[in-house]
């Protein structure tokens, strides 16, 4: 089959022995579920960053992927000790991602997907490279494994960055509801409304 098929030219159905397909499911619609797996990886692990979750940002890697982010290169490991070590010099942070366009090659369990995104950083310090908003890309190589679709190896690609002058930022009044990194966030105590075991805050299906 070839690549044209399998993102929808021919409604040929296919099958992907092991890995969570019956045979005679439409190739147009699998592909629309590896799609959808995929783009929630990306979300989630824009939701472990910004909550302080690295448990879920390493649910987002296979265990032998590389990371190229920004000055860092290396390995999961290496990248979340590294993570940990910029995101305690912030007070939030928040990324939003757009634009995701997924390709798929010969290989049915490999893709690579760019996404654009934006991410805002504030830290009490009031030093400009703590307080900036920046524009980026991910490059990701997913791999589907047993475990599902996962990055294998991520590029994160800067594009631009500014620094908004102090009195740009306004500051929440105490009375609203405020994000929070951490299982004390609104989010966690909504998901544990999802079922009497507490839900699934990690995001991914647990068996």
């Amino acid at each position: 089959m070839t690549r044209e098929d399998r993102v929808g030219g021919n409604p040929e159905v296919w099958t992907q022995d092991g890995l969570g397909y019956d045979s005679g499911v439409d190739a147009r619609l699998s592909r629309l579920w590896d799609e959808h797996e995929i783009k929630d990886v990306i979300y989630r692990y824009c939701r472990g960053v910004d909550r302080h979750d690295l448990d879920l940002v390493r649910r987002c890697y296979h265990s032998d992927a590389r990371d190229e982010h920004g000055s860092f290169e290396g390995s999961v490991d290496e990248f979340l000790l590294w993570l940990e070590s910029l995101l305690v010099r912030y007070s939030w942070t928040m990324h939003c991602v757009a634009n995701i366009l997924i390709e798929f090659g010969d290989e049915a369990n490999v893709a690579v997907s760019e996404t654009y995104g934006v991410a805002m950083h504030r830290s009490p310090e009031k030093k400009a490279y703590l307080n900036l908003v920046s524009g980026f890309r991910y490059v990701d190589r997913f791999e589907r494994r047993e475990d599902g679709w996962r990055v294998a190896h991520r590029k994160v690609v800067s594009e631009w960055s500014i620094h908004p002058p102090d009195d740009a930022w306004w500051e929440i009044p105490e009375h609203l509801d405020q994000g929070v990194r951490g299982t004390s966030d609104a989010l966690y105590t909504m998901l544990s409304t999802l079922s009497s075991s507490g839900g699934n805050p990690g995001g991914f299906d647990v068996t």
